[in-house]
């Protein structure tokens, strides 16, 4: 039985990039902040291949930016994320992970400090505009909190640097790992960052003109055509080798930031105003009781997953696998999920109660040998 349809309506927004991936024969979307994400160009494993060997232009329009802007943005951008800002300059960008009162994971953007007084917190799949601006109205701050028009462009692969440089310049070579600079293309300045949803390396362009976001697609797509370029989306193999897990799938508003796996980016130990990390700070000392693992799952590939599949020790629910798919690289299914600290350790085997039956998994460190080319 075929799966049924989406109706692309007007609640569905696109982005100035649309027609040219349409063109390109994207051939799956999912919704992502009300917003169309391709998912699917030529196929999973294929688009996984090329975007290993080669380097792909990245429709990422679907990351909206919550902006911050005023006397007070510096606050309430730290008041809303765990991680310490203080040290961010002008022009660095950083995971931020975003938490209710009770440390519960709201979102998991990246922050970049656009200017002094202003901020940008690229978000992942949820309404964090309607958090920030009910916190700055509570508070009585003053700052503008809004979305502004921006698009996000990634360029993701081994040859990502070359096709940028070819584009805005020689100078976004010296742009370092989670830092921006604005870069001129047709003598407009686009923010330019070296970060992005993947393993292997690239750029994500801050799309502020929808009539240079065609041109600009096109201009990437023509520089690289010597490198193989082609259209591609965060994919699905790839990702969960690198361990990069997605918010609303692998980590929802039922898990805490520690319980996710982001104890890294969360600045217990720093003396900041921010919302949630006490009870954070209260997990930790008492002692995580669950988190985000890694599996390699035994037998063939393993079917279409939708909803996550129960994990068991003899006979009793320990936890979840929530993300799975074959690895051609690897030779096996791999997975995130969640499992009890207790069942943590490599090697150890739970029963998975996949669509098509029971499957022996085993736990592994994250990420996956060989995932980064970083």
């Amino acid at each position: 039985m075929n799966a049924p349809g989406l109706a692309i309506t007007r609640r569905l927004r696109s982005t100035p990039f649309s027609s040219r991936i349409e063109a390109a024969g994207v051939k799956t979307y999912t919704v992502y902040n009300h917003m169309l994400l391709p998912t699917q160009f030529r196929g999973v494993e294929e688009d996984y291949h090329h975007l290993r060997s080669a380097v792909q232009v990245w429709d990422v329009g679907c990351e909206r930016q919550v902006e911050l802007a005023g006397p007070d943005a510096a606050r309430l951008a730290q008041m809303l994320t765990v991680r310490d800002l203080r040290k961010f300059e002008v022009g660095r960008c950083g995971y931020a992970p975003v938490v209710d009162d009770d440390g519960f994971l709201i979102n998991d953007p990246v922050a970049l400090r656009v200017a002094d007084d202003r901020w940008w917190f690229s978000v992942s799949d949820s309404d964090v505009l309607l958090w920030a601006g009910g916190i700055a109205r509570g508070m009585q701050l003053d700052v503008t909190v809004r979305e502004p028009e921006v698009w996000p462009l990634a360029v993701q692969g081994p040859f990502a640097e070359d096709v940028v440089a070819a584009v805005f310049g020689e100078s976004a070579r010296a742009i370092r790992f989670f830092r921006f600079a604005p870069l001129e293309f047709k003598g407009h300045s686009m923010l330019v960052a070296r970060s992005g949803w993947s393993a292997q390396g690239g750029f994500e362009i801050y799309v502020d003109d929808a009539e240079l976001g065609g041109l600009l697609y096109d201009a990437l797509i023509d520089a690289g055509q010597q490198y193989g370029i082609g259209p591609g989306c965060p994919n699905l193999i790839e990702r969960i080798e690198a361990g990069l897990i997605t918010y609303g799938t692998d980590a929802t508003r039922s898990d805490t930031a520690l319980e996710a796996g982001l104890l890294r980016y969360c600045s217990l130990d720093a003396p900041i105003d921010a919302i949630g990390i006490d009870a954070l700070r209260r997990q930790r000392d008492a002692g995580v009781s669950r988190r985000i693992c890694g599996f390699m799952i035994e037998g063939d590939r393993v079917p279409h997953q939708r909803n996550p599949w129960p994990a068991s020790v003899g006979g009793e629910a320990v936890g979840e696998v929530t993300s799975a798919v074959w690895s051609p690289r690897l030779g096996t299914n791999v997975a995130l999920g969640m499992l009890p600290i207790d069942h943590l350790a490599p090697g150890t085997q739970v029963v998975v109660s996949c669509t098509d039956g029971e499957r022996v998994a085993t736990v592994v460190d994250v990420p996956f040998p060989g995932s980064s080319q970083r």
